[in-house]
């Protein structure tokens, strides 16, 4: 539909010349096709040409009516709106296109030869996956791959939390109540369980406090029993996660955590002095941001140590050098947003015209209404432990619906993890996030099972009908408003994966997966596919062909599992 809106806009740009208003972006898609496959607010233009909507839209009417137009109908002037009614034809040769096209259908080359980095998910060493981790990383993962769709070279960090006092703490409780072999046997649990266990005692024990700051000073030291520990410890926690992003299929370019820059801050704060950015205040290195209206920027406390912003400022020129990125995304919590409007704003006082192509991408929280899951760890959500229930869950209505399918578990696992992704990704992502989970994991409204299980059915279609469907030639056939309504959902794709990469915003493709997927079963129950007619049923198997293909474009641009079967 886009060259249709192209080429009316031009039009009657010729007709508005003295408009400055981007008419293309204007042009609207009626609801109800009755009133056309096009419309054109004229509301739009009435203060700059101080007329009526009406009397513009049926002068824009009568000058259009005398142009060629090879693929519209008619022209209505209706009220303030000018209609446009696209010939049937047109849209036979758009779903030869998109099958044409194939899996590449939603691509572009926006971002040929160029770099993306993406800073996400990036959990604390030595501590567990938990709730908190879960926005980060699927939106982090969703951004890299719609980059990745449309040419980008992408560059997925896990900015890993493997450094700090807490590592003081972990190593001096494993020195006061582990051992090797308790650490081999319980891995993840005894780290978990020393933490905690240092964190309690240490309230009521003043000496602990010092005994983790000593140990943590050992380790800046690199002690040798120190950093061995601490690398023993980053291992066993690597180890935990990655069963975590195998469940979600997610992968990582680089593990670069806060150790990686220990030595390449005091180039950075060396920096900052020779550009006279840093002030001395009460013993402390700050950056004061008053005419920008931010609070100061901690750069050195008074005992010489770093904070965050000292860090993220030396990544930050790191990854540059390194990557030479074209823009680097921070996916992180909304209340992170203060803290990288900070530094970002550093970076463009200390001169780097790059500074303008960092974007904080921040989101809500997260929680789960109705349910706690129980954790050793208090009252913190673990992901384990929310997708070990969602898959449970996901087990049981599979168990009801289709007893006889023969891969229950694999397809369990597929849809609770969609579910719990797909339900995380529905609304603007600023939004906060509730589980309920009869509502996520039903197989009707707006949840992944619905779209996953739409995903299957076409696929069934095409299984009973392959060779029909892998014939993409024209046919006889003039299709009718429930089919041209989906040809219609399924050209909007590329608009819709561009608007989600320029937006930041992944939701945009969990809704569109939706919308075709309503188009879809609106079509399926009305109109009988494998019983119609040589030319309808050729058809119409390639229609479905289509929105199997495109969905299954959706599903992975969200990070959920194409599911054959159901």
């Amino acid at each position: 539909m886009e060259q249709i809106k192209e080429l009316i806009a031009r039009k009657i740009k010729l007709l508005l010349p003295n408009t400055d208003i981007d008419i293309a972006s204007a042009i609207e898609l009626p609801a109800d096709s009755k009133l056309g496959d096009l419309a054109v607010p004229c509301f739009k233009f009435s203060k700059a040409l101080r007329k009526a909507p009406p009397a513009i839209a049926a002068e824009l009417k009568a000058g259009l009516e005398t142009e060629n137009f090879e693929f519209i109908d008619r022209i209505e002037a209706v009220g303030g709106y000018l209609n446009f009614f696209v010939r049937p034809d047109y849209f036979i040769s758009i779903l030869k296109l998109i099958l044409d096209a194939g899996a590449d259908f939603g691509k572009s080359n926006i971002g040929v030869n160029k770099v993306v980095v993406i800073d996400y998910s990036s959990p604390n060493i030595a501590k567990r996956f938990h709730i908190g981790h879960l926005g980060t990383t699927i939106i982090g993962n969703s951004l890299k791959k719609l980059h990745s769709f449309c040419g980008y070279k992408c560059i997925g960090i896990n900015y890993l939390g493997d450094w700090g006092t807490q590592f003081g703490k972990v190593i001096a409780a494993y020195k006061l109540w582990s051992s090797e072999e308790k650490l081999a046997e319980r891995g993840m649990d005894e780290l978990v369980d020393l933490y905690v266990r240092f964190t309690k005692e240490s309230e009521e024990n003043e000496e602990l406090h010092e005994l983790a700051k000593n140990e943590f000073r050992k380790l800046e030291q690199y002690d040798e029993e120190s950093t061995s520990l601490w690398k023993k410890f980053k291992a066993i926690s690597l180890s935990e996660y990655e069963k975590t992003y195998k469940l979600l299929g997610i992968e990582f370019d680089s593990y670069n955590g806060e150790s990686f820059y220990n030595d390449k801050m005091q180039t950075a704060i060396d920096e900052l002095k020779v550009k006279n950015l840093l002030e001395l205040d009460n013993g402390a290195y700050i950056v004061r941001l008053d005419e920008f209206k931010l609070p100061v920027v901690l750069i050195l406390k008074s005992d010489g140590s770093t904070i965050y912003a000292t860090r993220d400022i030396a990544a930050a020129i790191w990854r540059q050098n390194e990557y030479k990125f074209d823009k680097a995304l921070y996916v992180t919590s909304a209340g992170q947003s203060l803290h990288f409007t900070q530094v970002f704003k550093v970076l463009e006082l200390m001169g780097y015209e790059w500074a303008g192509r960092l974007v904080h991408v921040p989101y809500g929280t997260y929680s789960i209404g109705g349910e706690k899951i129980a954790s050793r760890t208090g009252n913190v959500v673990l992901l384990d432990d929310l997708f070990k229930d969602a898959i449970e869950h996901a087990a049981a209505v599979i168990e009801n619906k289709n007893p006889e399918l023969e891969n229950k578990a694999e397809v369990a696992e597929a849809v609770g993890v969609g579910a719990v992704v797909f339900n995380s990704l529905l609304n603007n992502r600023i939004k906060d996030v509730n589980f309920d989970w009869e509502e996520a994991l039903s197989f009707e409204g707006n949840t992944g099972p619905y779209v996953q299980y739409t995903y299957a059915r076409t696929a069934s279609i095409l299984r009973k009908n392959e060779s029909e469907a892998e014939d993409t030639d024209s046919c006889d056939y003039t299709p009718n408003a429930e089919e041209i309504a989906l040809i219609k959902c399924l050209s909007d794709f590329p608009n819709k994966v561009i608007q989600a990469i320029n937006t930041y915003e992944p939701s945009v493709i969990t809704r569109f997966a939706l919308e075709l997927c309503w188009a879809f079963n609106l079509f399926y129950h009305n109109n009988n596919i494998l019983k119609s007619e040589i030319d309808c049923r050729q058809f119409r198997l390639q229609l479905a062909k289509a929105v199997n293909t495109t969905l299954g474009n959706t599903l992975n641009l969200i990070g959920l599992r194409e599911t054959e079967v159901i």
